[in-house]
């Protein structure tokens, strides 16, 4: 049974209070984010755009509630202290002046990650060591270990930077990257992740009653985050957090904001995924398989140069391609010649329609042939962007690329 008393120091010291949060945002994406968090909640406030994401004030409730609702930041960080330190002396002093226990589950063996840049305290090795016993120590974790009770299953996380002898503590609220949603049971090559996917077609102005296409559609990230969005699903809806296991986590709220949120869903409109890979295809059909708001996207294998959008739809709508590029490529194609027999396409059969069409960053002028305006990002080790804009009838001199693999 929890102490009466535990239960007041937290209220008062953890969910009470107004704290500082860090959402974790890839390059391209801060913008986005910030744009997010203002629409989110009037009690999130003293939103900034810094380096690595933004950051925002808040009390811990809603910042739980932003794990649930935000789709472009990779995890969210609740600070705790910031202070400076250049002796391990020191270093301890500060570690040991923060109340673990009112932030993380008694029992918890926290992972530790470390990051230090030109400062005197360098070894992050030797910093998580030295934080580790004391967390361990607030938390009961060696009592427990030898106990009855089985230690907590929710994997948590303590991030400890240090720059120019300035360190912050914080905590990990999200557990697992927030870009993962929950849903997909199979992933493909190299997909694309979603809160990329969400920030593409949020550029391109998808809303929740624009047709979609997705004609690479691999194992069909562009597919279900556009069913995700039309239907009003949260991206954080499926799955589960690490601070749900904070002792200063208000369940009943949180039940209760999810059961209002699934009050709201509503049908998405159609959205069309196409692949020439067989095996992709079979990954995304299985991946559809388990939530019936899937239901609206319509799988077929079929290769992209071959495909009619007025087949399938009257309405011009969305078109988004995350083709494969470089050593992706199949047949010894090159890349500047596949993109010319895409675009070309683009231009003779999805003219009017809007393109979320992500190109190799590097190469982005000299393969856009579509005069699309780019939105660079960062994903996979790659400098990239995307391609946004109206797609218009233009002659494009024909290569002699057939098709080509998908993502």
């Amino acid at each position: 049974m929890t102490d009466p008393a535990f239960v007041r120091r937290v209220k008062r010291r953890v969910s009470a209070r107004i704290h500082e949060f860090f959402a974790v945002c890839p390059p391209g994406l801060r913008q986005v984010c910030a744009k997010e968090l203002t629409g989110l909640n009037a009690r999130v406030h003293d939103i900034q755009v810094v380096p690595g994401g933004v950051t925002f004030l808040g009390k811990l409730p809603e910042a739980c509630l932003a794990n649930l609702w935000l789709r472009a930041p990779s995890r969210i960080l609740m600070r705790l202290a910031r202070f400076r330190a250049t002796r391990f002396a020191a270093l301890e002093k500060k570690l040991s002046d923060i109340d673990w226990e009112l932030f993380l589950p008694a029992g918890t063996d926290p992972i530790i990650q470390v990051t230090t840049r030109t400062s005197r305290l360098y070894h992050s090795d030797a910093i998580a060591d030295r934080c580790g016993p004391i967390v361990r120590a607030a938390l009961g974790t060696a009592q427990r270990k030898t106990g009855t009770a089985d230690p907590p299953r929710v994997p948590q996380t303590i991030m400890i930077r240090a720059e120019n002898d300035r360190f912050d503590i914080s905590l990990d609220m999200s557990g697992t990257p927030l870009f993962k949603r929950g849903i997909k049971k199979q992933v493909g090559t190299a997909p694309l992740r979603e809160n990329l996917a969400f920030a593409i077609l949020n550029a391109a102005g998808f809303t929740d009653r624009d047709v979609l296409m997705d004609p690479m559609c691999g194992s069909g990230t562009f597919a279900i985050e556009g069913a995700m969005i039309q239907a009003g699903i949260p991206p954080g809806f499926y799955r589960r957090f690490a601070c749900e296991a904070w002792p200063g986590f208000r369940p009943a709220a949180f039940a209760h904001a999810r059961s209002q949120a699934a009050q709201q869903f509503s049908a998405a409109s159609s959205i069309f995924a196409s692949d020439v890979d067989p095996d992709a295809l079979a990954i995304l059909v299985d991946n559809l398989s388990s939530h019936a708001f899937l239901s609206p996207v319509h799988p077929f294998q079929l290769d992209f140069f071959d495909l009619l959008p007025n087949r399938f739809t009257n309405q011009k709508g969305i078109v988004v391609l995350n083709p494969p590029y470089g050593r992706r490529l199949e047949n010894n194609m090159d890349t500047p010649a596949f993109y010319r027999e895409i675009t070309r396409k683009l231009a003779a059969d999805f003219s009017g329609w809007r393109a979320g069409l992500i190109f190799p960053g590097k190469q982005f002028r000299h393969l856009n042939h579509l005069t699309l305006r780019p939105f660079p990002f960062f994903h996979g080790g790659l400098n990239l962007a995307a391609g946004i804009g109206t797609i218009q009838t233009r002659k494009i001199a024909p290569g002699t690329v057939k098709s080509g693999g998908n993502s």
